[in-house]
């Protein structure tokens, strides 16, 4: 699975981020895309979908604060989160929806810790 997720890092609440998340050409393909995230002691959850088309949809934990985009040409997944709040920290994966996921292996995942 190739698909590498990075940008994450350490912010106070009420700050930005930008993640980035580059993926093989045959995972990206006409795949819908999406954000997962997993905190501590939590499952992994899916915040935002991009479709191959450029629709998108929100968890409603995130709408209105993070923002999902792609670029087909370059096969990238962007997520740009603003006004992160400390129950944003988690390890963000970005993966296809549903997901792609050999081995037991998501892809390279960044860590985003909001401080309060």
């Amino acid at each position: 699975v190739q698909l590498q997720a990075s940008g994450g890092g350490m912010v106070q609440a009420g700050g930005s981020l930008s993640l980035a998340c580059t993926a093989s050409g045959s995972i990206f393909g006409l795949n819908d895309m999406g954000w997962y995230r997993q905190a501590p002691g939590k499952q992994r959850e899916l915040v935002t979908v991009i479709t191959s088309g450029g629709g998108t949809n929100y968890a409603d934990s995130v709408k209105g604060r993070f923002t999902i985009s792609r670029d087909n040409a370059e096969k990238m997944v962007y997520l740009q989160m603003n006004s992160l709040k400390p129950e944003d920290t988690a390890v963000y994966y970005c993966n296809t929806v549903p997901a792609t996921v050999v081995g037991g292996y998501w892809g390279q995942g960044t860590l985003v810790t909001v401080s309060s």
